[in-house]
């Protein structure tokens, strides 16, 4: 696991378009997930333990969502013939294991991920209705090791801001997870 911390896409910037298979293999367009009120966009895979710590708590933000009119993605970029936990076929599992309510999406090309220019599970994204990036950062403060509660205020925060009409907060802060797994040769040019 390489710590790595998001590289923090420019507010403002249009949610890049998609077209990726569901868990279910159904194709999940970025137009067939948008919300009335939003969408938010989660990279995140099975074996990050950065991921695994706020698991309950991604479904119970899925389910807030739906009630507020926000519509949720999660992507899925690894490499799964290094790590073969984050295969589709375990993605589907558990999808049904954690109770996700959204679409867990699988990015085989890591080209989605590029277009976000995501760096870790998790990473988050979350779009207004107009699909400008409004919050992009991390859940809260809490890691698998500090101690601190996992309560999502620095998102959730971002989401009530967002559905009040008020201005994105600030500051916004990386999120911090294990980088995502990329093909050989198929690394990013956006870490310097």
């Amino acid at each position: 696991m390489v710590q790595t911390e998001s590289t923090m896409l420019d507010l403002g910037s249009p949610a890049p378009d998609f077209a990726l298979p569901d868990t279910d293999g159904r194709i999940v367009r970025l137009s067939d997930a948008e919300g009335k009120n939003g969408l938010l966009v989660a990279f995140i895979c099975n074996h990050c333990p950065f991921v695994k710590h706020l698991r309950d708590e991604l479904a119970r933000l899925g389910h807030e969502c739906q009630e507020k009119g926000v519509a949720m993605v999660a992507i899925s970029s690894n490499n799964p013939q290094t790590h073969p936990d984050d295969s589709p076929q375990k993605m589907a599992e558990e999808k049904a294991a954690a109770g996700y309510p959204f679409p867990y999406l699988f990015d085989e090309e890591q080209s989605v991920a590029k277009d976000f220019r995501a760096a870790c599970t998790p990473d988050f994204f979350l779009f207004d209705s107009e699909l400008k990036l409004y919050y992009r950062g991390r859940f809260d403060d809490s890691t698998p090791k500090n101690g601190r509660p996992i309560t999502g205020h620095d998102l959730r925060s971002a989401l009530d801001s967002l559905l009040n009409g008020e201005q994105p907060p600030q500051p916004q802060y990386p999120s911090i997870g294990c980088n995502i797994k990329w093909k050989p040769g198929n690394e990013p040019d956006y870490f310097g």
